[in-house]
């Protein structure tokens, strides 16, 4: 368990800023505050269950890289698109799927 509790706050802050996202601009997000965004990424402060599944599914982070960090699961771009379209609804999926047709058809 201290495995996880001690890359939980590095998984997050590496999640955060490939995602482009200030501290603030999460917590804000996630519904906490940034200081607490700031406690969980540098002094191993431990989320609710709650809270971070709301980080997780902000973030776009495969669980396995919080609940198995040696065994880093690198997902790759067939992957994360699926895991990214299965958080669209109706309407985000038709728009997407005329456009990849519209670039499929272009080639």
């Amino acid at each position: 368990m201290d495995v996880i509790q001690n890359n939980l706050g590095a998984t997050i802050k590496q999640a955060r800023l490939a995602a482009n996202l200030t501290q603030d601009e999460l917590a804000e997000q996630v519904g906490i505050t940034g200081r607490y965004i700031m406690a969980l990424e540098n002094e191993h402060k431990q989320p609710s269950f709650e809270v971070l599944c709301k980080i997780i599914l902000t973030l776009n982070i495969p669980a396995d890289n919080i609940f198995y960090p040696g065994n880093q699961y690198t997902e790759n771009e067939k992957e994360q698109l699926m895991r990214l379209l299965s958080r669209c609804d109706e309407r985000d999926l038709k728009i997407i799927t005329a456009t990849v047709k519209a670039l499929l058809e272009s080639k």
